[in-house]
């Protein structure tokens, strides 16, 4: 169901994409932001996981070098039918784990120094399964694609407004209050796209909670680590940029509830643990 959902939030955004060029550009508009989200995507599928691990100094990792983390991997992808993915370490004592990759041949789990030092032997199998959930439940791209799709409608809103101020785009009439329309546009636009991104980033959390608990058979390992995550990120947060928080298991872009919950990557970390284990902490 959650893929269901998903695809069709990420239909809707390449719509909206569309009706926004459409609305300043007329049909060489909607044409133009076709093509936009196709190339978006494309890079996307192609590179994200090159740029994610570059943008954090992400290091590969041998066996020999973090032999703890390559053997529950081994036996998580082993559970789960999934190949090998290439295992890194990112250089920061802030705790937090992502996975990325355009499938489950070409994925990959990073992992910081600092989630090593904090987490215990079962805590991390418990990360790493809710990780390679991502990877089985193709969250990765579905990801990627809606944050890209979301950059692209926020772009071509500011291309069609600023357009619209020199008379050009060949769009609708715009007598009539048609300024302050483009204006409302470039505001309401992007961040009705981050809340669909942002959406489809929460739920696919909960899946790979669910996910890695049921692979791991024991949820409350999950559970504590999340919770030990949620206190200790909080005391060394991590610098992260906002196009890719969403790939953490902890979102290192802290909110402190009310409309900053409203725009979190990621659900209330006690709704996380409640789902898991019944109750809001250990």
């Amino acid at each position: 169901m959650n893929t269901f959902k998903s695809t069709l939030l990420l239909v809707l955004l390449t719509v909206f994409l569309i009706l926004i060029g459409d609305r300043f550009g007329g049909r060489n508009g909607m044409v133009l932001a076709f093509v936009l989200s196709v190339a978006f995507n494309f890079g996307t599928y192609f590179f994200s996981d090159k740029i994610a691990l570059r943008m954090y100094n992400a290091q590969a990792v041998t066996r020999e070098q973090l032999p703890r983390a390559y053997a529950a991997v081994e036996r998580l992808t082993a559970k789960q039918g999934l190949p090998m993915p290439k295992i890194y370490v990112l250089p920061t004592e802030s705790p937090n784990a992502f996975a990325t990759g355009r499938n489950p041949q070409h994925a990959s789990v990073a992992v910081t120094h600092g989630i090593l030092q904090l987490l215990d032997d079962e805590e991390l199998e418990g990360v790493l399964a809710h990780e390679l959930g991502h990877v089985r439940n193709r969250d990765i791209l579905t990801s990627s694609i809606a944050a890209t799709l979301a950059g692209a409608i926020t772009m071509v809103a500011r291309m069609g407004y600023y357009a619209s101020l020199f008379g050009g785009g060949g769009g609708r009439d715009r007598r009539g209050g048609g300024g302050l329309q483009a204006l409302l546009m470039i505001i309401v636009a992007p961040i009705a796209a981050s809340l669909i991104q942002l959406w489809i980033s929460r739920t696919r959390e909960f899946e790979a909670d669910a996910t890695g608990a049921a692979t791991t058979g024991n949820p409350y390992a999950l559970a504590r680590a999340l919770q030990k995550l949620d206190e200790y990120s909080k005391r060394i947060p991590m610098e992260a940029s906002p196009s890719n928080a969403h790939l953490f298991i902890v979102a290192p872009l802290l909110g402190s509830g009310g409309i900053a919950g409203l725009f979190s990557t990621h659900p209330p970390m006690k709704e996380r643990i409640q789902r898991l284990i019944g109750r809001d902490h250990i």
